[in-house]
């Protein structure tokens, strides 16, 4: 693989990691957490932010966060598109699980041509949503992203359908699958525990029985339910 090529698979993991980042909540990265998302070192992750700004891609002051220019993020948008359409095609037709399919899309998306992804989501027909519930954008880069309210942040007494979950750790995804916790599950938010303790929460059954769970707050900050 040419350096030329090496180079460009870069920009597109940053360009798509910054637009991740702000997808569902407000707060700009910053060069420190691009560089923890990234796994790699803040000297690195700063080089690589002046050859993006350079570009056109995105904009930084000193000290300051990154934004992605409206250049930035169609290239992210493409790069979200790739991998996410690779994703549920992993599990649609290969039968990977949900926690297993992140780190082969890393690799799938830089290397498959726009004829064989745009074949592949003719085949899903035209899928708006990946396994863990993030968007698919469309090939003209609009998305439709439902409105939700992160779980750890829902008031006691909410109830909602689960839309998103983050697929960051797959042990949790794991962890989450034997609670019966996935995408479009019903959740009621029964209360927290006394002194910082777990969120208290019931998940809907097939038949309407259900159960209870106590999720601690990394569960909690990682899944999103519905406000509609």
């Amino acid at each position: 693989m040419s350096p030329q090529a090496v180079d460009g698979m870069a920009v597109e993991d940053y360009v798509k990691t910054i637009y991740s980042h702000t997808e569902w909540q407000r707060d700009a990265i910053t060069p420190s957490e691009l560089a923890s998302r990234l796994g790699l070192a803040p000297s690195s992750v700063t080089e690589m932010i002046k050859k993006l700004s350079r570009s056109g891609l995105v904009v930084h002051v000193p000290y300051g966060p990154v934004t992605l220019t409206a250049e930035g993020t169609a290239l992210a948008l493409r790069m979200v598109r790739r991998h996410r359409l690779i994703e549920t095609w992993l599990v649609e037709r290969f039968g990977y699980g949900w926690d297993e399919v992140h780190v082969e899309a890393e690799v799938l998306e830089h290397a498959m041509s726009d004829r064989l992804l745009d074949a592949i989501a003719e085949q899903l027909g035209q899928p708006v949503r990946d396994p863990h519930g993030d968007p698919i954008p469309a090939a003209d880069g609009s998305v439709a992203r439902p409105p939700a309210l992160l779980l750890l942040g829902a008031p006691d007494g909410s109830r909602g359908m689960v839309v998103r979950i983050s697929d960051r750790d797959p042990a949790l995804l794991r962890y989450l699958t034997g609670e019966s916790i996935t995408v479009d599950v019903d959740i009621t938010v029964l209360g927290r525990h006394p002194f910082g303790g777990a969120l208290a929460v019931r998940i809907a059954g097939v038949e309407g029985a259900g159960h209870e769970v106590d999720l601690g707050a990394e569960a909690a900050a990682a899944i999103w339910i519905s406000t509609g």
